[in-house]
């Protein structure tokens, strides 16, 4: 799995993960196929703190760099499967090769 886009995360003050959904009071860890269940559903959250939101227009700090791993390790944990690559900002520099997928 890649994930991209994970500089947002500076900017947020709560990180919210998916666990389940909740379907006429029961939970459930999966999204139901019909449509009408889906519009039925409420999402069960995880949440942990984010950081303080950033200027507009300031680069992502470091601190976003460590808040992406530990959201993506939980990711990982929750889907079961490992996170090949991540990226924290449009530059190249920023992205992170957590294991080469093509080695065992």
């Amino acid at each position: 799995m890649a994930l991209t886009k994970l500089d947002i995360l500076d900017g947020l003050t709560e990180l919210k993960v998916c666990v389940g959904y909740r379907l006429n009071g029961r939970e459930i860890d999966y999204l139901p196929a019909s449509e009408h269940a889906q519009a039925e559903v409420e999402p069960i959250y995880e949440r942990s703190r984010g950081g303080r939101p950033r200027p507009h227009g300031r680069a992502p700090g470091r601190n976003c760099r460590h808040k992406a791993i530990k959201y993506v390790r939980r990711v990982e944990e929750l889907v079961g499967c490992p996170v090949a690559l991540l990226s924290t900002s449009p530059e190249r520099e920023d992205t992170i090769l957590m294991h080469n997928p093509f080695e065992s």
